[in-house]
């Protein structure tokens, strides 16, 4: 008897799932997404293999934060050159570029190995509600946390 189960391509089938971030808070959001990418709501999870979902993320840049996280969140990277240490809070980084706030959170959400670049090549995160995948979407997030998925009819 084989002890392979569900290697078939039917069973790593990529589903695209359609979110939209609109008064949704930040980390909450995150973690479900993460979730979905790295394919942990399927029964073929499996830590090594790559077996996640699209994820398009609409409204990004009306996202939510609790408390002050707007205003005291720091962003932070270095150029590489001496004294190149960039900082900038979470509300100019929205104003700036709304998807990177999304990218970086689930970006820290995931596991930190060599499939974590190519799970968030599954990420595609728009600031307003149009985008060109929208035939391509087969379940969409309700907007309640935590998320349910419904099947778009």
């Amino acid at each position: 008897m084989s002890t392979a189960i569900g290697n078939t391509a039917l069973a790593y089938a990529r589903v695209w799932h359609l979110v939209d971030a609109r008064g949704l808070v930040l980390g909450r959001l995150g973690t479900q997404i993460a979730q979905t990418l790295m394919g942990k709501h399927k029964p073929i999870y499996d830590p090594s293999s790559d077996c996640g979902d699209y994820v398009v993320v609409i409204n990004a840049k009306h996202v939510g934060v609790t408390g002050r996280k707007r205003e005291q969140k720091l962003y932070r990277h270095h150029t590489g050159f001496p004294g190149g240490l960039k900082e900038a809070t979470m509300e100019q980084l929205q104003q700036k570029n709304p998807e990177k706030v999304i990218e970086k959170a689930v970006s820290g959400m995931l596991p930190k190995n060599r499939l974590r670049q190519v799970r968030m090549g599954r990420l595609l995160v728009f600031p307003d509600g149009e985008h060109p995948y929208a035939d391509n979407i087969m379940k969409r997030y309700d907007t309640k946390i935590p998320l349910v998925t419904q099947p778009i009819d």
